[in-house]
């Protein structure tokens, strides 16, 4: 009975398997990305909708001293929030940047090995430590933008007091 497989096939595609288990780690992380966005891109819309309404009555009448002191706390929140969405920004951009990494590893690694190129072990090696560097600035990104968004909570609510 003959094997499926030679030694090598199986051996090269164990080794093309660790940037495939990096690039679902990282669409994980991006999927959790995009939500982030769009939550704070609808944030941004609610106050600036609030915010307009509020500055139309100033056509109609004076504002009330509560209205003036929203108003600040909203332009304080949308450039907080602006803030936040170039952090996520940067995080999805460090992400997609280590995946297609890991896709270069990946395809470098099979291409190595079927035509059993030397000396490309050190450029795999480094595209792989790339794309790690790339995932863990992504992941200090939406660090900090975590901070940002508790930041920003917590001056919404010591504001309304």
């Amino acid at each position: 009975m003959e094997k499926l497989f030679s030694i090598d096939a199986i051996n090269i595609i164990q080794l093309m398997i660790a940037p495939a288990v990096m690039i679902s780690a990282c669409g994980l992380i991006l999927l959790s990305m995009n939500n982030r966005y769009s939550l704070l891109a609808n944030r941004i819309r609610l106050l600036n909708e609030e915010k307009r309404k509020l500055l139309l009555k100033v056509g109609e009448r004076k504002l009330e001293p509560e209205e003036n002191v929203r108003l600040t706390s909203i332009a304080k929140q949308i450039d907080a929030l602006i803030y936040r969405v170039k952090l996520v920004r940067n995080s999805v951009l460090s992400l997609v940047t280590a995946v297609a990494l890991f896709v270069l590893t990946s395809i470098l690694l099979g291409i190595s090995s079927i035509f059993m190129i030397k000396g490309m072990d050190s450029f795999i090696t480094v595209t792989f430590l790339l794309g790690m560097l790339l995932v863990l600035t992504g992941a200090f990104f939406a660090g900090f933008e975590s901070k940002k968004g508790y930041d920003i909570i917590k001056f919404e609510v010591i504001s309304h007091e």
